[in-house]
């Protein structure tokens, strides 16, 4: 007969198990939230009596695939620097602060936009955007 008492095992904390289970909890949650652009939530928004500002004024220069120049949907007779140059006097009306957009076919000659850059700037233009796509890199 065994009359030595036993001895008590000292209780232990294991935190692997506890470490797994928080790690499988947040990858679930992570691949279960839906990521949500603003664009993609319908809202009805209230009516209120006031108008709405007026959108700033932008000067908007497209170029399509053959070369062609447009200035705010109006199509110039060329290309050439000398006919921007006066489109864009007319159509900024003096103010140089206007932001200007460049709108350029993928498939347009690099001349095409390095004319439409150089005028631009030659003018005093200083707030230049160029309207890109996310591509799927190929």
């Amino acid at each position: 007969m065994n009359l030595h008492p036993r001895r008590a095992e000292e209780p232990e904390v294991s935190l692997i198990s506890l470490i797994d289970v928080v790690l499988m909890l947040l990858i679930f949650f992570m691949l279960s939230t839906s990521f949500i652009h603003p664009s993609q939530i319908h809202v009805t928004l209230p009516k209120a009596s006031a108008t709405a500002p007026a959108a700033p004024a932008r000067i908007t220069i497209t170029i399509t695939r053959t070369g062609t120049l447009v200035v705010n949907d109006r199509s110039l007779v060329n290309a050439r620097a000398d006919t921007l140059r006066s489109a864009l006097l007319k159509v900024a009306d003096g103010r140089r602060d206007l932001p200007i957009t460049i709108r350029a076919d993928a498939h347009s000659t690099t001349q095409s936009m390095v004319t439409v850059m150089d005028v631009t700037g030659a003018l005093g233009f200083s707030h230049i955007d160029i309207v890109t796509t996310h591509g799927d890199g190929s």
